[in-house]
């Protein structure tokens, strides 16, 4: 069994077929000896219906998805750059083929049985905002094995109008205003970091949480399995007790028909010692009154 052909049937499939489908997997991974490679198929979280999307359009729309990964690219130059013209173009192309491949994902999920509403299709733009705005994640959802969507980081541009312009080309403004933006930047960021990290522990939390789960998970099912183990082994013993039981009472009446045979042969061998005997002497007589007929007719 091979993992990524594993997975990319999994995260292929509706959300509410991925547990029973991955629990079976994990099963035969199990029953044909690799535990290691069935630990890690039950650890495999169910995506969410948004992340489900978004991985279907992955599989779907390849060809969306390489110019999307090439629009992040020039965004993200862009943004380094703090090329404002450019970025304002980008940034309405960004805007369009979100907004139109978040509809494809919706009309994808229709055509696979699963419709979704606009909160979920905002979620897959969003997924999609995220993508063009860091590679890491352009990289994980180009796989199409998310479990949940994914947010853009905090100030990258979703979208800028003709009147809106990066930082760099703004009008200078007075040094204590500048002070003054400076300061609130740098507790802007603060907060963002302090925000970042509580995500970050959140979401080592929720893994950790997940971990559990798969290992109580297996834990029962190895519960499970000594259990039935310990009920055939029980009734096995009963039925051996009662194979034991009906074999002592079979010994006890053949013992007791040896000891009559015994009995009955050692009368039937005094019987027949006696029969013996009085044969013998029968005999004899026998002997002896023709001898005295014969001795009688000499005479």
């Amino acid at each position: 069994m091979d993992w990524d052909a594993v997975v990319d049937e999994l995260y292929g499939l509706p959300p509410g077929d991925f547990t029973a489908a991955r629990d079976e997997r994990a099963k035969a991974a199990r029953a044909a000896g690799d535990r290691e490679l069935a630990s890690r198929i039950r650890r495999l979280r169910r995506p969410t219906l948004a992340a489900w999307a978004g991985n279907l359009l992955v599989r779907e729309r390849p060809d969306e998805v390489e110019r999307l990964l090439e629009l992040g690219a020039a965004l993200r130059r862009a943004h380094q750059n703090l090329d404002g013209g450019q970025l304002r173009e980008l940034s309405a192309r960004q805007h369009r083929l979100t907004s139109a491949l978040a509809r494809q994902a919706g009309r994808l999920a229709a055509q696979a049985g699963q419709r979704i509403g606009d909160d979920t299709r905002q979620e897959v733009q969003d997924t999609l905002h995220a993508v063009l705005a860091d590679p890491e994640a352009a990289e994980h959802w180009a796989e199409g094995r998310l479990t949940k969507p994914l947010s853009a980081p905090v100030g990258f541009p979703a979208f800028l109008s003709d009147t809106e312009a990066p930082p760099a080309t703004r009008r200078t403004r007075p040094a204590g205003k500048v002070a003054d933006l400076d300061a609130a930047r740098v507790r802007r960021r603060e907060q963002q970091e302090q925000l970042e990290r509580a995500r970050q522990l959140a979401a080592d939390a929720e893994r950790e949480l997940h971990d559990r789960e798969d290992e109580l998970a297996a834990a029962k099912e190895e519960q499970s399995r000594a259990e039935e183990e310990q009920q055939r082994a029980e009734q096995r013993a009963t039925e051996l007790s009662r194979q034991l039981e009906h074999a002592e009472r079979e010994q006890q009446v053949a013992g007791e028909a040896a000891h009559k045979a015994r009995d009955r042969t050692r009368d039937l061998d005094r019987t027949v010692r006696e029969a013996r005997r009085r044969a013998k002497g029968a005999a004899a007589r026998a002997r002896k009154l023709a001898e005295q007929t014969q001795q009688r007719k000499g005479l």
